[in-house]
């Protein structure tokens, strides 16, 4: 009884570092996306009065948890029973970052929404603060919900050696670290002129003044970052996954190069079917 007890335990062991290695592996596959998600709900946690500004980000972990627990069980089902749908998944999940990452930088170049944002936020009366927030919470949940499919299935494929039960913890723990690891540097980044304001109380200028002027720097750092990421990871997702693309690479090009010009033309085709969809 005693020998088999240790073999147990021997075996939880090897099933523990196997489940760690594959998380690891798991979370830098995703963590280009990490980063965007981090980029983009710091930003949409921001503009809010400072008593707010928890309740929002909880608003949105809230919503995130609900997102992972819908698409988790559809992920392992598929994964189980109709294993060619994830890359069909993934393909359409790399287009949407590409479209995303291209939307980013058309906007950024001329500025209309930034302004469109700026100015609602300037003219908002008390009444409406609350249905701006609402709205604002409802957009980064379903933005959300879109970068946890992609963090989830490139989470799966990145472990779909291993066996199914290992796949399962893995893809889980990444799941738990795209949310409340995302969330909570949400929270910090967007509470950093607060403890700015803190430490100028207990006279400590040069240090608040620091913390005060870095939050909206490190925001914008954050989705720099991140729009070149989405672009890159949905490239390279393209150039490995669809097989012309990854036979006519530009052997010339380093690998991350090609990923991201291939990235580049593709989402710009894509922000261009879907802007005559539109109209």
């Amino acid at each position: 009884m005693a020998s088999g007890i240790f073999l147990l335990l021997d075996d939880i062991a090897v099933l523990a570092d196997d489940v760690a290695v594959s998380s690891k592996v798991a979370t830098q596959k995703t963590a280009a996306i990490l980063g965007d998600d981090l980029a983009v709900n710091a930003q949409k946690a921001t503009g809010f009065e400072q008593s707010r500004e928890l309740a929002v980000i909880w608003a949105i972990t809230k919503g995130s948890l609900k997102n992972k627990a819908i698409i988790l069980p559809v992920a392992f089902l598929l994964t189980a029973i109709a294993p060619t749908l994830i890359t069909i998944i993934l393909v359409f999940g790399a287009l949407f970052l590409l479209y995303e990452g291209v939307e980013k930088i058309e906007e950024y170049l001329f500025h209309k929404e930034n302004q469109e944002n700026h100015e609602e936020l300037l003219n908002s009366t008390p009444e409406t603060i609350l249905e701006i927030e609402k709205q604002k919470i409802k957009s980064a949940v379903l933005t959300d919900f879109i970068l946890s499919i992609e963090i989830v299935v490139i989470a799966l494929a990145a472990v779909a050696a291993k066996p199914f039960m290992i796949q399962v913890s893995s893809t889980l723990i990444v799941a738990l670290v795209a949310t409340f690891g995302v969330y909570g540097l949400v929270a910090m980044i967007v509470r950093m002129d607060n403890v700015g304001f803190y430490l100028i109380d207990k006279k400590h200028q040069k240090s608040g003044q620091l913390l005060i002027s870095a939050m909206p720097k490190l925001i914008k750092a954050l989705a720099f970052v991140g729009t070149f990421a989405m672009i890159l990871v949905g490239g390279g997702i393209l150039v490995h996954k669809v097989e012309y693309l990854h036979n006519h690479q530009i052997d010339a090009l380093p690998a991350l190069l090609n990923d991201m010009l291939v990235g580049f033309v593709i989402g710009i085709i894509v922000l261009l079917v879907v802007k005559i969809f539109k109209r």
